[in-house]
């Protein structure tokens, strides 16, 4: 294999290769080179079994807790309380587990790209073999349409175009050469080698193949990605940090619980048994399956807006995100060439990619008008469609220009039959056709690069007039403009001829210039909205492409990414992140709004980098040269239509519709679902600090017990989940784009959520105790009476406490909670199961329930309201949020 094929003569390379470029390699030199470099194939990565990633899922603080609950449940012969704890165990389990098996295929389109059939020089004999079978020094042929099976350098070439942006990120077809180049080129300047994975986008092509499997571009990418770390979700890290913190609370409530009481005197199973009363509250069995629940409707609602999300995970980190890079071309662009700017002498015709034509129709060069709609038509390789296969960029937008212009093609080419074609060409980089105008009479069309039409022009059309070219500097500061604003720039000329005298020295002399022709991949139309969106939602939009740096700040300026005549683009060859030492060179790179030029590599570390700087980034992408990003990024986004299959499979999130909008959606829905699992927690914690102090509060003061551990199971999994699940349903608050992200490293309950949970918690408390020492000191009830009692204060004090979920300064009575009818529906429905429960014979005996007067029942709803009641007043003079 050959590391720099490009900067050697080919027959120097052919020859270090041990090749012929006449007959190929024999049958049995490809077998041993088979033998020694092994399947055309990227090198198979070493994934995770499934047994190990169930393993894995278990190392979690909250199923430990669980865990340790459930074992001295079954010590102590509560089996029934064990195997509840079990249940959700396993619920828990079994998420994490299908979650993680579907995410570990995100690298297996890469290798399998590129393995077709291509034809093969082999024993002089052109053969059709796997590309997996290709082996270094194997001569390979290709043409417009194929995809190519290994990295090679060009032996020989005829208008050979090749598309690259997969690889490159630039949009224009790549024309290629065979000539040796220097020895630091790059591979986006290396227009003599073709690359694994890309496709020929139009001519033919014949090279020695130097790279194969891993040691190609694509294989060097495919190493990249699988050493990108890939971000483990904020969502995890920050319920993980709340879990080790649940834990501390609970064992600074349970130990002191049973130390105090084994000292004094009471019985040590009882104490030990509530110690475990006291573990299964502290922890909400329930938040798992809320917030899969949560994530999992996320998913379903962006998904009706063509937004498919692959980890559930993704839907909050979403709305965490500070930084969305996103490539230039098919993300932020249409991925194709567009007519924008037209040159007559004397006359430019600006933004014709926005159907401006009425000055152009309208222009005082009738002629030069007439001829270049002709050329358009005429020298072109479409015949009738532009939707014919492999057809050229440029070739397209001029016949699809002359469609819109309200021209018909068809009868052009039917008035002016082709007699003769000079085919686009990298040397004379230009394109020539004869058409016949009249019985001896025939009209020549060229179009090509500036340069090389104007050297053949000797005239000009101006006005109703052909006068001498002697404006040429003129028309290179034009062509000069029209190239530092982005555009991609070629030139017409014609001439008309008699006879059928067709040479090519006949034909390429003595033309008339008609005009020039800027080109553009143009912005799409919804992205400078998005763009302003961002801005205000304090999310930084960082353009990375491959394309030219012209190009990206051209795009870059039409969409507002630019703004004020910003021209901050930094180029990857000025891109040293090996030696960002200086905080000045940081500050650069975090000021920088535009990275032209950059590789794969670059744009892995550009993403590293930014993490760093505690950003949560978005990464959008659709080549395989994106796909390292994608996945180191905290949130890859990939196109669904022009995306390649890799891409897609290494992306987090899929844009069906291809719209950079829809992320904005997303990043809403992703802010809001935050808002709702802050809420869940603030509302399944205080019911559980609620029946913490309860249970032990109760203890120390030698009070029948108002909560069993079952009791406490019931309460997290069944009449808690409900209400906690109705708060995902709400439409959030109308201004959740007008925010600034949160930070990265804020917790998902701050002190005051925490200060607030406390006390909503403490209002729980009062109102259990105080229904306690009433209906044992006043009430003179029995202790199962009492423990029915209380459990049911604290079934309607919790379904109240939902109420107090609202923001401080949001009405009582009309805020996002009392307008949501999920939230009426939830309340409904649990008390409907507390009902069913009791009148169901051995749900009833397993919740140790006994028959009340229902005299009695009055009590639990004035103490349960007496908890909202004083929870508002708290609230109200500013205690909790």
């Amino acid at each position: 294999m050959l590391n720099n094929a490009f900067a050697l003569p080919w027959k120097e390379v052919v020859k270090d290769l041990g090749s012929d470029v006449g007959t190929g390699l024999a049958a049995n030199e490809v077998k041993n080179r088979l033998t020694k470099y092994g399947d055309n194939c990227l090198p198979a990565h070493v994934k995770k079994g499934n047994l190990k990633i169930f393993l894995e899922q278990f190392d979690n603080p909250i199923i430990y807790i669980l865990g340790v609950a459930a074992g001295l449940n079954l010590i102590f012969g509560e089996w029934l309380e064990s195997v509840t704890v079990g249940i959700v165990i396993l619920i828990t389990i079994l998420i994490g587990f299908f979650m993680e098996v579907s995410a570990v295929r995100s690298m297996e389109t890469l290798r399998n790209i590129g393995q077709l059939e291509c034809s093969v020089l082999r024993s002089a004999k052109v053969q059709k073999v796997p590309s997996t079978k290709i082996v270094p020094g194997d001569i390979i042929l290709f043409g417009a349409g194929d995809v190519i099976p290994a990295d090679a350098r060009l032996v020989e070439k005829k208008n050979l175009e090749v598309k690259e942006a997969i690889l490159t990120g630039e949009s224009a077809p790549v024309g290629k050469d065979i000539l040796s180049l220097e020895p630091n080129a790059q591979m986006t300047e290396q227009m003599n080698m073709v690359f694994k994975g890309t496709m020929v986008n139009k001519g033919f092509g014949k090279a020695v193949v130097v790279g194969t499997g891993g040691n190609t571009v694509l294989g060097e990418i495919q190493q990249l990605g699988e050493i990108a770390e890939e971000t483990k979700a904020p969502l995890n890290k920050k319920l993980n940090q709340l879990s080790k913190r649940l834990i501390w609370v609970m064992l600074a409530f349970v130990i002191p619980m049973i130390l105090f009481g084994f000292l004094a005197g009471k019985d040590l199973l009882v104490m030990v048994q509530t110690g475990i009363a006291l573990a299964v509250a502290t922890i909400p069995e329930g938040l798992p399956v809320v917030v899969t629940i949560a994530l999992a409707r996320g998913m379903l609602r962006l998904s009706k807006q063509q937004v498919i999300i692959k980890k559930m995970e993704a839907v909050e980190i979403l709305g965490s995100v500070t930084m969305v890079a996103t490539d230039k071309t098919g993300t932020l662009t249409e991925d194709a060439m567009i007519v924008h700017t037209l040159n007559f002498d004397g006359e430019t015709f600006k933004d014709l990619d926005k159907g401006n034509y009425l000055a152009l129709r309208n222009t005082q060069n009738k002629i030069a008008y007439e001829q270049f709609v002709l050329c358009c038509v005429l020298c072109n390789d479409i015949t009738l469609s532009v939707d014919e296969p492999y057809r050229d960029a440029i070739d397209s937008s001029l016949f699809r220009f002359a469609e819109n212009l309200g021209e018909n093609p068809k009868q052009i080419k039917e008035r002016f039959p082709e007699i003769y074609k000079l085919p686009f060409d990298e040397e004379r980089k230009l394109m020539a056709t004869a058409n016949k105008k009249g019985d001896d009479s025939h009209v020549i069309f060229i179009k090509g690069a500036f340069e090389n039409v104007t050297a053949l022009c000797t005239k000009r059309l101006i006005g109703d007039n052909i006068v001498p070219l002697n404006n040429k500097e003129q028309w290179e500061e034009t062509v000069d403009k029209m190239s530092s604003q982005g555009l991609r720039t070629i030139a017409m000329a014609y001439k008309e001829v008699k006879g059928s005298n067709f040479e090519k020295n006949e034909l390429l002399n003595n033309l008339a210039l008609i005009g020039t022709v800027g080109f553009i991949d143009p912005a799409r139309e919804d992205v400078k909205d998005i763009v302003d969106i961002y801005k205000k939602a304090g999310v930084k939009v960082v353009m990375m492409t491959g394309d030219h740096p012209k190009t990206a700040k051209k795009i870059a300026s039409d969409i507002g990414l630019l703004e004020n005549g910003e021209s901050n683009v930094m180029e990857g060859k000025d891109l040293d992140m090996a030696n960002l030492n200086e905080e000045k060179d940081q500050n650069l790179l975090l000021g920088t709004k535009v990275f032209a030029r950059a590789t794969p590599k670059q744009k892995l570390e550009l993403i590293s980098f930014f993490q760093e700087k505690n950003n949560v980034v978005g990464m959008f992408g659709d080549g395989i040269n994106d796909v390292p990003a994608l996945i180191k990024a905290d949130i890859g986004i990939a196109m669904g239509k022009r995306g390649t299959g890799a891409a897609r499979e290494a992306a987090d999130v899929i844009l069906r519709d291809d719209r950079f909008g829809s992320v904005e959606l997303a990043i809403r829905q992703g802010r809001m679902l935050f808002e709702h699992i802050r809420q869940f927690l603030i509302y399944l914690l205080s019911c559980n600090v609620a029946e913490i102090m309860t249970v032990g509060i109760a203890a120390l003061l030698n009070l029948p017990s108002p909560l069993l551990p079952l009791q406490i199971l019931f309460l997290n999994l069944v009449t808690d989940v409900f209400p906690a699940l109705a708060l995902g349903f709400g439409k959030g608050e109308e201004d959740m784009m007008d925010r600034p992200p949160r930070s990265k490293d804020e917790p998902i309950l701050t002190n005051i959520h925490w200060k607030s949970t406390f006390i909503y918690g403490t209002s729980i408390t009062f109102s259990v105790l105080g229904i306690t020492l009433f209906s044992e000191f006043k009430l003179n009830l029995l202790p199962d009476q009492i423990n029915n009692l209380a459990f049911y204060t604290l079934i309607i004090a919790q379904l109240l406490n939902i109420f107090n979920m609202p923001k401080r300064q949001a009405s009582f009575f009309f805020n996002e909670v009392t307008k949501n009818p999920w939230v009426w529906g939830a309340i409904v429905l649990s008390v409907a199961i507390m009902v069913v429960a009791y009148l169901i014979p051995s749900i009833s005996r397993a919740l140790s329930l006994v028959p009340l007067d229902w005299t009695m029942l009055q009590w639990p709803v004035i103490f349960g309201l007496g908890s909202l009641l004083f929870s508002q007043f708290l609230k109200r003079i500013n205690l909790a949020q």
